[in-house]
């Protein structure tokens, strides 16, 4: 189906081989076999433009003709990011927070700790992402049907919730949702962008806190393992800036932690199931 010169978008069908998830990347080939994947969360040494990173399936792979037709880049205006972020968290209303939390599992409470909004502009639930210091640089957008977005114009950053304890401990999910998922536990979280995004952002938060025991959570994604691998490049990163290094991935039937955590998971149940990393 399709010629080899032919990307075609992931889906629900036809997820990404090589991070297991339904959006941003692309294939080529027959839905049934591709020959490649520009995975957009997985490096390779191969980097296509914004697109993401080349994943060759076959050795005898050749670049389709028009894998990088350039395109011309366009002037984004500059927004206000922290200004747009507080319109966004005075425009959701107690009752649509409320249903959203109920949705989703979580609680309210630790839904405004990372500065929940909405946006009508966008149709969708908004999280501020923050640089190390506290400034936001960017608006993570969750739509109704799940899909997750980011404002144009912004970078990727933190989900950093208000009042986090600089000291003790601190764990390091993927996503607002998940971090909110631990936070309603009782564990002081900060949420990365995806499995390896916020690297640079995570080792500026560390050396300027003082945290002891820092655990890198990871999603559980068995077909590629991307998170896990990523979550130990992160540990590695991490080991100068805590006393203790930890590893945590939820049990086999969850998909991440806010899976677990709505299914029932207790604070102490999550403790136990960290692994010490050497």
């Amino acid at each position: 189906m399709g010629k080899r010169g032919d990307w075609k978008r992931v889906s629900r069908r036809r997820r990404c081989i090589i991070c297991d998830k339904p959006d941003w990347c692309l294939y080529t080939g027959p839905d049934e076999a591709p020959t490649a994947f520009i995975c957009a969360r997985v490096e390779s040494p191969k980097r296509c433009g914004e697109a993401g990173w080349l994943h060759k399936l076959r050795d005898d792979w050749q670049k389709p003709p028009t894998l990088r037709k350039p395109e011309p880049k366009r002037q984004e205006p500059t927004r206000d990011f922290a200004a747009f972020a507080e319109e966004c968290r005075r425009a959701l209303d107690a009752v649509a927070l409320s249903r959203f939390a109920d949705k989703m599992g979580l609680s309210a409470g630790s839904l405004k700790r990372l500065g929940i909004g909405w946006s009508a502009e966008h149709s969708a639930f908004t999280f501020p992402m923050r640089a190390a210091e506290g400034s936001v640089v960017g608006i993570r957008l969750r739509l109704r049907n799940g899909r997750k977005l980011s404002v144009r114009g912004g970078h990727e950053g933190l989900f950093v919730p208000v009042g986090l304890q600089t000291r003790g401990d601190l764990y390091l999910p993927e996503g607002p949702t998940d971090t909110a998922a631990l936070l309603g536990l009782g564990i002081e979280a900060v949420g990365r962008p995806s499995c390896n995004g916020g690297i640079k952002h995570v080792v500026r938060l560390l050396a300027r806190s003082d945290y002891f025991g820092v655990t890198v959570v990871a999603d559980r994604d068995e077909k590629s393992g991307a998170g896990e691998r990523w979550a130990k490049v992160l540990a590695e990163r991490a080991a100068d800036y805590a006393g203790q290094l930890w590893f945590l991935k939820p049990p086999s039937s969850f998909k991440d932690m806010r899976d677990w955590a709505r299914a029932g998971a207790t604070r102490a149940e999550v403790e136990a199931a960290c692994e010490r990393l050497e």
